[in-house]
This record gives structure tokens, C-alpha cells and sequence, in this order.
């Protein structure tokens, strides 16, 4: 389409290489492909309402950006925007568009232009960017709505001697000027409005759409048909054409928008849609109304999993299934160098002997899908999210195994053997010390998380294991420790870090399986809180046929798909005393 000659007002849609408040930046060239391109032009992008389309707007591409020639409807809504922008009550423009894909520099080099809109200068502070849909597959493409502050419109009426007005401008955006704060008065075609005129009337959707000509209306469906294929495509493809353009009735014509309002309107007195597409001879309305798809695999419910990576990308690994350890415990008094006194006879070195082996067990985990559901289920990859699933949930169990035990009665035969994968948490107490914790009676949460902090910071000669210790504990006790307030009432440890330097350990890991993990000694019952250990003193052993391995078999007799994975492994502290609990006494 040819530049229009007459318009109501032109401006700068955009500009090229500005830098928005997140750190994007739009690229020269990033809009080309919208250049001599008709689009809509609407009232604060409210485009949900056919009374809130004001015209339409011609792009024009430039080295700068991309320029607008906007033509305002006759409609009340259009007629009061005219005078808003005569008025200079309305200075600013902003545009809509989707499909942005930028670099890693966060720089927008593609995109396609929606729709053009007049703002409220103040009501969009800035260069910036909002999101308005974050739900493409690809982290890459994006919608955005792009305000651009600096934005002052520029004035004209289309000159035929004079097509370019802008050559008489500056390239760069103005301000008003302020010998002349009243544009208006530049226009040839300077229009009162009338007051009566501008009282809103209520209308139907139909009344809105009666009062639009052939062009506007085009314009409208070809708004809703691209609506209707970004939500099928989940916004990943452009539209190549009108959604309406594929209808046709069986003689092979085209349904036109005419016959679509009559269509609608028999739709309204039959209360069919689908009879009176049919009455037209329009069978494929399928077309029209296709099947909904999913945009891709499911989202999982899960437990937060940060804590199991942290833990089984911590622990150690030997070659051989089981874990032998052996350590000489040179600590005790009569391990001590001796003086002599002459004519005595010499006593010889006391040295304990510490040792243990440890058997693996096979850990598993069994997964059965009927052949027709793999077969139906066509919007994602069904067996590929299983096998991940499996191998999430598996990790989970041995990380759990590893640190607290599986929680699983002793009795139940899917139980995890703490006799061949020894949690830290229910080691003996050559490998982990163990530290009680009374609650005063009427205690607060405050108070008992200052007494857990200083049992922790005294408990810490203890510890005889690796380098800096990690405390493993709950979300609950990490987050009374943050709320510890001084006698002014302001927060002691405001960072994460402030609180890890004074539990002097290397990192805090919150562990959402911990929550309410209890065990029984005698007529006792005590309540983990933490978990003080470098899990690089942990030893996991597994043969190479005992590695984590996935297996698949097919059931002809049930029509099933069966999918097994499995480790056989041990594990077990290796270091004495290399490990402290903390625990909780009382009822739970």
C-alpha cells in the first residue's frame, strides 16, 4: 500500500538503538519487514473492545525507526482522540509487538509490529519494555508492549507538494516548541469539536461495527483472525494470510466478510452458528474452529529439588559397591608420646581400630504405560518425560537416602536398608555427633532459633570432617534464624550471607523432605532441625553394572510398555565424626 496523502497526524512509533530501562535495546532494521504496512491504531492498547480501534496507522521504516501516518475513524471515539492530540492533550505514541527474538546482549534484532497506540505520556514513565505473554516455548520470543517516553508527536496534514513534512523537521524528537505551544494551530484543516459530541453513548458491539467503513472493518478481522492464530500457534508462527480466507463453501468460493456478517446475524435468529455455516454451504468449519493443542509437555508438581543436585553433586564415589572404611582413632591419652625416666621400662602406643564395610542394595524405580495412550498422546513426547521423571525421582530417593534416610517404616518391604546406604542423620555417633536442643517452656520461635545458633557455633569443635561444613536444614528454622531482631527491633542477620558467616559453614541448604522428620530412642522422640557435614566425606559405591541404568520392555500380553531404572549402590559417612545433628527434644 502506497503512503497516504492524507492523514490526521504523523510521528515516531518507535526509535532504533534505544537502551530501556531492563537493558534492551531495539537494533537498527529490527521492524523492517513491517514497512508500508496498515495496521490499527488504538486507544492505550485496550484492544479487547471494537469501540477502542480509533483508525489506523501506515509504517513508514527509516534508518531512525519506524514512523506513522495515523488517520483517525469517525467514529465518537476517533472524533474525541482527534481533538486530544489537536489540543496537544495526547503527545505520545507506543506500539505493540510480539515475536521479538534478541541476543544474549538483550538486543531485539526481529520483530513484528501489532498495532499502534496512543498513551498517556505520564502514564508510562521511561523507555521500557512490559511483558505482556511470557509463555512462548522459546525462551527467545517474546510479546511486548514498547512505550517510548520521549515520544512528541509531529503535526501535519499531508501536503501533496510536500509528502515528506518530516524533511523539515528534526530527525530527532522534539518538545514542544514553547513560541508555539499550540501545534494545532499549524493544521490547515483545524477542526472544533463539538461538546455535545463528546458525551459517551453506550453501544453494542454491532452498533461499533455498523459505524465503521469497508477498510476499518478489514482491518477489525484482520485483528481478530491474528488473535485467533497466535493462540493456535501458541505464538510461535507468523500469519501468512486472513484466517478467513481458507473458508469456503463446496463450490470452492471464498467466504467473504460479507456473508460472514450474514452468517452472524442468522447465527443470532436460528442460535446455530454451526447451521447457519452449513445453511451457506460451508462444510469445513472445522477450520474455523479448530481443535485446541497442547503448547507442549505438562507442567510437574514437584518438591523443591535445588538441595538433591547440591547433595548427590557432593558426594564422593568409589568404583567398588561396597564401602569399607578404616581409621586409627590417635586421640585417646594413651596414644600420647611418653616421657622417659631412666631404669623404667618403656610403654608401648595404644592405637583404636576403626573399621566397617558396607553392602550395596538395589534402588529402583517402575514405570508401565498402555501402547494406546503412547499412541494418542501426539502433543509431546510422552516416553522422553517419563524417562526424565523417573531419573528426577530416582535422585531424589538416593539424595534422601544419603542424608536422612527414606522415612519408610522399618517393616515396609520397599524400605531402603539404612544397614547398606547409612543415612548421616541415623549414623552412630563415631560418624555423627549428636547435639540436643530443649524448647523452654513458652519459648518463642525467636528464642529457640537464637539457642540453635549458638549450639551450632559451639558445637562446631566438634567437627572433624572436610574443609568448611554445609548446614542441610528446613525452610521453618532458616527462616526464624532471618527474623532474629536485636533490642531495637531491627533484623540481625538481613542476608543469608551474614547468617552463614556466623555459623561459620559454607553454605545453608534448605531441605524440603527434612520438615516434621522425626525418630524414637526409648520413650524419646526427637525432631531433626540441621544437619552440620561436607557430604564430600561421604562415600557412594557402585560396580560399573551397578550404575544408574534404564531398561524398557513391552508387554504383548497387556499391550504395555514397561520402564525400569535402577542402581545398586552404598553408601556411608567414611570419616569419623565428620558429621553433627542437630535435633529437638519432646512431642511430636
Amino acid at each position: 500500500m502506497a503512503k497516504p496523502k492524507e492523514y490526521d497526524f504523523s510521528g515516531w512509533a518507535t526509535k532504533y538503538n534505544v537502551k530501556c530501562s531492563d537493558g534492551r535495546t531495539i537494533l537498527k532494521h529490527a521492524f523492517k519487514e513491517d514497512d508500508s504496512k496498515v495496521i490499527p491504531l488504538v486507544w492505550n492498547h485496550n484492544h479487547m473492545e471494537a469501540e477502542n480501534v480509533l483508525g489506523h496507522a501506515y509504517l513508514e521504516e527509516r534508518d531512525e525507526g519506524i514512523y506513522a501516518y495515523c488517520s483517525l475513524n469517525d467514529t465518537d471515539q476517533g472524533k474525541n482522540a482527534k481533538e486530544l492530540v489537536q489540543h496537544g492533550d495526547i503527545t505520545s505514541l507506543s506500539i505493540f509487538a510480539n515475536k521479538l527474538k534478541q541476543n544474549s546482549n538483550k538486543e531485539v534484532m526481529h520483530g513484528v509490529i501489532r498495532e499502534v497506540s496512543l498513551v498517556l505520556a505520564g502514564a508510562n514513565p521511561g523507555a521500557s519494555i512490559d511483558y505482556v505473554v511470557a509463555h512462548a516455548d522459546d525462551s527467545e520470543s517474546e510479546d511486548a508492549t514498547i512505550y517510548n517516553d520521549e515520544n512528541v508527536l509531529e503535526m501535519f496534514h499531508a501536503d501533496p507538494e510536500n509528502p515528506n513534512p518530516e524533511e523539515h523537521k528534526d530527525p530527532e524528537l522534539e518538545h514542544k516548541d514553547p513560541e508555539n505551544p499550540n501545534p494545532e494551530e499549524n493544521l490547515e484543516h483545524k477542526e472544533k469539536a463539538d461538546p455535545a459530541k463528546k458525551e459517551k453513548t453506550e453501544k453494542t458491539v454491532q452498533e461499533v461495527i455498523d459505524t465503521m467503513n469497508e477498510e476499518q472493518k478489514n482491518v477489525l478481522y484482520l485483528l481478530v483472525g491474528a488473535a485467533h492464530e497466535e493462540a493456535k500457534n501458541g505464538g510461535k508462527e507468523e500469519m501468512k494470510h486472513n484466517a478467513f480466507d481458507e473458508i469456503k463453501n463446496d463450490k470452492g468460493e471464498v467466504l467473504t466478510h460479507s456473508e460472514f456478517l450474514e452468517i452472524i446475524a442468522e447465527a443470532k435468529k436460528s442460535g446455530s452458528v454451526k447451521d447457519a455455516f452449513i445453511a451457506h454451504g460451508i462444510t469445513n468449519i472445522s477450520n474455523l474452529f479448530p481443535e485446541d493443542k497442547a503448547a507442549g509437555a505438562p507442567e510437574t508438581v514437584s518438591r523443591n529439588m535445588e538441595w538433591v543436585a547440591q547433595v548427590m553433586g557432593s558426594v564422593s564415589h568409589s568404583p567398588f559397591s561396597r564401602v569399607k572404611s578404616l581409621y586409627f582413632d590417635i586421640t585417646g591419652e594413651q596414644a600420647r608420646a611418653k616421657g622417659y625416666v631412666k631404669g623404667n621400662q618403656k610403654a608401648e602406643e595404644v592405637i583404636t581400630a576403626l573399621k566397617r564395610r558396607i553392602d550395596p542394595q538395589t534402588v529402583y524405580k517402575l514405570q508401565k504405560l498402555d501402547r494406546d495412550d503412547v499412541v494418542d498422546i501426539t502433543d509431546f513426547d510422552v516416553i522422553a518425560y517419563l524417562k526424565s521423571e523417573m531419573r528426577t525421582m530416582l535422585d531424589e530417593e538416593l539424595a534422601r537416602a544419603f542424608l536422612i534416610g527414606d522415612g519408610r517404616p522399618v517393616d515396609d518391604e520397599h524400605k531402603i536398608s539404612t544397614d547398606h546406604i547409612k543415612p548421616v542423620w541415623q549414623d552412630s555417633e563415631v560418624y555423627t555427633v549428636k547435639r540436643i536442643l530443649e524448647r523452654a517452656q513458652g519459648a518463642s520461635d525467636e528464642a529457640f532459633a537464637k539457642a540453635f545458633i549458638k549450639d551450632v557455633v559451639k558445637a562446631r569443635k566438634l567437627y572433624k570432617g572436610s574443609g568448611n561444613p554445609v548446614l542441610y536444614t528446613t525452610e521453618d528454622m532458616l527462616t526464624n534464624m532471618l527474623l532474629i531482631e536485636d533490642k531495637n527491633e531491627r533484623v540481625i542477620y538481613d542476608t543469608v550471607e551474614k547468617l552463614k558467616t556466623a555459623l561459620r559453614v559454607k553454605d545453608i541448604v534448605t531441605v524440603e523432605v527434612m520438615e516434621g522428620a522425626t525418630r524414637t530412642s526409648g520413650n524419646d522422640q526427637f525432631k531433626l532441625l540441621g544437619l552440620l557435614v561436607n557430604m564430600r566425606d561421604y562415600r557412594v559405591g557402585a560396580d560399573k553394572g551397578g550404575a544408574v541404568n534404564m531398561f524398557d520392555d513391552f508387554d504383548i500380553n497387556y499391550n504395555k510398555y514397561e520402564y525400569l531404572i535402577e542402581t545398586r549402590c552404598s553408601g556411608a559417612l567414611v570419616k569419623p565424626y565428620s558429621a553433627i545433628s542437630f535435633e529437638e527434644k519432646g512431642s511430636f
